[in-house]
């Protein structure tokens, strides 16, 4: 029986024709048969049989690609101890704690009598046969200037620093130097992110297939089976039917909206996993017109020492009861210590402070009043991102998407009726970055 049609068999037998096979097994065959990755893995998740270079998987999180990249590089070290592989991360501390030390690293796979020894002074493993690995990093482009290699695993590219191209010139460098042995290969693994070097692995097109590059995509749910239903069921309720859900659960890529003021890159470049401690927090609010319209728009900044600005939370609530939403803007204040709170007065005017102060009197409150249209406001704070000066320290599912459905001269093309969260994030880093520059009518309560 082939291969292929011997998993397919395995896959619909019942347990009764499975422990009937194992049986038949050889001693030998029954010691390897549970680190045989061909047997357990999915489809998408082994290498093509094409003439390939370049195998780009592209999948939401939790698909497996971690698994994916080590069992790949495993069966390239055990069948050539002449092997020479780069092992490339976004940094060392992650190409160290994701590819080689993680649950689904190059030390948790395989037969364990074949696994290899990792000797952290060097970077370097190397497996009982010979082979070598030698890890990376993608924020140190001239480390892979010098060294040749016959194969790499090149894990989250899209989440390279792409500071100074440094990404880029990683990729090119590794290219450069992938010239031993008579067929040198790459696997790239990541979620999908509209950043430079995705583009250029994939020909600057969404296409699944490149001259020697070959595309594999899959989502998060292709994975169902490993994955805890209870986490499942939090990326649909926190991602579900938003954009940024498309493309980290789904793995699609996202194409930007031409001429929006926010774009999926900039964010992307704009992104970091934490903040530094802040010296300052404001948070920008953007009250409902009713309880049962639009979402109350509650984001928190800050800026620290360097004076750079980061989004640090959306605590936006949709259908809220001015009670609620009130107590939501309280509870975010005191949660993140706010020193300012910025609510948009023209829906409701002293209202919007009325329902503030019940919720807590001594709120460090500022009203203040459009007298342009979100756009317009939103212009200087879209070239604050340009120019580097704000950051988002985690993702932020809608709100992005409403910054990446902002338009010049006033047009809203994101979804929902009416950017809230961006607007509350709009006046939150207006306060913090340009004052009144951008917007002089304020009421002070």
């Amino acid at each position: 029986m082939a291969e292929r049609a011997l998993l397919d068999w395995l896959s619909d037998a019942s347990p009764e024709r499975v422990a009937a096979f194992v049986e038949g097994l050889d001693d030998k065959e029954i010691i390897e048969w549970p680190f045989d990755w061909r047997t357990w893995a999915r489809e998408n998740q082994l290498a093509p049989d094409d003439d390939w270079r370049v195998w780009l998987v592209m999948a939401g999180r939790g698909f497996g690609k971690t698994r994916l990249g080590a069992e790949w590089v495993r069966s390239v070290a055990e069948g050539d101890p002449e092997a020479r592989i780069a092992l490339i991360g976004s940094s060392l501390h992650e190409a160290r704690s994701v590819m080689v030390e993680g649950e689904s690293g190059l030390l948790s796979i395989g037969a364990p009598w074949r696994r290899p020894t990792y000797e952290s002074s060097v970077r370097r493993l190397t497996w009982p046969n010979g082979a070598q690995a030698f890890l990376y990093s993608a924020g140190e482009p001239e480390a892979l200037r010098g060294p040749q290699h016959s194969h790499a695993w090149c894990d989250e590219i899209a989440k390279w620093d792409n500071m100074s191209n440094r990404a880029l010139s990683t990729w090119d460098n590794l290219l450069m130097g992938l010239r031993l042995g008579s067929d040198p290969r790459l696997v790239a693994t990541t979620t999908p992110r509209p950043v430079p070097l995705v583009a250029r692995v994939m020909g600057g097109q969404n296409s699944d297939r490149r001259e020697d590059v070959v595309v594999t995509r899959g989502t998060t749910f292709d994975n169902a089976a490993n994955l805890p239903e209870r986490f499942l069921e939090a990326m649909r309720t926190t991602f579900g039917g938003t954009m940024l859900g498309r493309q980290e659960l789904l793995g699609e890529m996202i194409e930007d909206l031409v001429g929006a003021l926010w774009s999926r890159r900039l964010i992307e470049e704009s992104r970091e996993d934490a903040a530094p401690p802040c010296t300052r927090i404001v948070i920008g609010v953007d009250p409902p017109a009713s309880a049962h319209g639009d979402a109350c728009g509650i984001v928190v900044c800050g800026i620290g020492d360097d004076r750079i600005a980061r989004v640090l939370a959306d605590c936006s609530v949709e259908q809220a009861s001015p009670e609620r939403w009130a107590r939501a803007v309280v509870n975010a204040a005191q949660a993140w210590s706010a020193d300012r709170v910025v609510a948009e007065a023209n829906q409701g005017g002293e209202m919007v402070s009325a329902v503030l102060r019940a919720a807590q009197a001594s709120l460090p409150l500022r009203l203040v009043h459009a007298s342009r249209g979100k756009a317009a406001r939103a212009e200087p704070v879209a070239a604050l991102y340009e120019a580097g000066r704000v950051r988002h320290a985690g993702m932020f599912a809608r709100l992005e998407d409403e910054l990446c459905g902002m338009m010049p001269g006033g047009e809203y093309q994101g979804p929902g009726r009416s950017p809230d969260r961006a607007d509350a994030c709009v006046w939150a880093l207006t306060e913090l970055m340009l004052g009144q520059q951008a917007e002089p009518r304020i009421w002070f309560d």
